[in-house]
């Protein structure tokens, strides 16, 4: 396996050098640069088709075949189900795509690639593979069925990518308006179980709500507790290369302050930085090729206004 992994970061090396004579120090750079985007391209993948596979357990294993519904997207894809004869897995495909097409210029085009890539996998997943149904008891069907299907979300996010658009929406609605992403997302859930207590029952809604929350905190849960927005701090002896990637790879900002080292007093430039949970497979990316041992604390924050977190996309 290691030798096949080697051979494939050689050559990806040699494709990008053909047309250039480059310095030994070039090279090793290169190869450095695409270990790490190898390594953490397989670990993405990893995450995301374990998500997949989860998602699809808690839709077919609990929610399709009792009828249940969640928030988000992925609500509205069982809510039409339910009404009509369209396969579930036609539906999650043609109800995310535009906000995963609003992802590519919102997010990052590596980001919209990776979402596609995993609500076509979720919809074969769905579509073929037979899961068995657990229970037809309604109390456990609203909190398992949320807990795979959060499960679910959460890896593929960990993943840096999405299975549910409802976030991409929220994140694109907040940087051009004062609603904040959690504000939209509330207010799109409204809509769906209100709708669903008008078309089903007062009763499925209040399912629908209970399996949304177990959903949503498992997500939480997966991403390790973070919420719409994180702070990054990072100390690095390559501080300058990681501002630079942070501008130019990321399209974000940051601020550089000054400290001293606990044990050397020996001055450091710190680098912070701000941006939402999406962005941080991408982030982890691009500090490991400048710097493996850099020192990162993460911090949740519950919304930002103004700066370049709400005016420049990422490129």
């Amino acid at each position: 396996m290691n030798k096949i992994l080697q051979y494939i970061i050689s050559e990806t090396v040699k494709r990008k050098l053909k047309s250039k004579r480059p310095l030994v120090s070039q090279v090793e750079k290169e190869m450095k640069d695409t270990t790490v985007e190898i390594s953490h391209l397989l670990q993405d993948s990893f995450f995301i088709i374990l998500g997949v596979l989860s998602a699809g357990f808690g839709l077919k294993g609990f929610l399709l075949p009792n009828m249940f519904i969640d928030g988000g997207a992925m609500g509205i894809s069982l809510t039409i189900a339910e009404l009509t004869n369209i396969p579930l897995s036609v539906l999650i495909v043609a109800i995310n795509l535009p906000f995963i097409i609003m992802g590519f210029s919102t997010i990052s085009k590596q980001f919209a690639l990776k979402s596609i890539i995993a609500i076509i996998l979720l919809a074969i997943s769905v579509h073929f593979i037979p899961y068995p149904m657990i229970t037809n008891d309604k109390l456990l069907i609203a909190i398992f069925g949320g807990f795979f299907l959060g499960l679910g979300i959460g890896l593929a996010i960990r993943g840096g990518s999405v299975i549910d658009g409802t976030e991409v929406l929220a994140i694109s609605i907040s940087r051009s308006t004062s609603l904040t992403i959690g504000d939209v997302i509330l207010l799109f859930n409204v809509l769906i179980f209100s709708f669903a207590a008008y078309v089903f029952s007062i009763e499925v809604s209040l399912y629908a709500m209970l399996t949304y929350l177990a959903a949503s905190k498992t997500v939480d849960y997966v991403v390790s507790g973070i919420e719409e927005y994180v702070g990054v701090t990072i100390i690095s002896n390559n501080s300058e290369e990681i501002r630079i990637a942070i501008l130019e790879k990321l399209g974000r900002g940051c601020t550089i302050y000054t400290g001293k080292k606990g044990h050397t007093k020996e001055e450091t430039e710190i680098v912070y930085t701000l941006l939402t949970r999406l962005e941080l497979a991408k982030l982890h990316t691009e500090i490991d090729k400048i710097d493996k041992d850099a020192f990162t604390v993460m911090h949740s924050i519950k919304d930002a206004k103004g700066g370049m977190i709400k005016k420049r996309p990422m490129k």
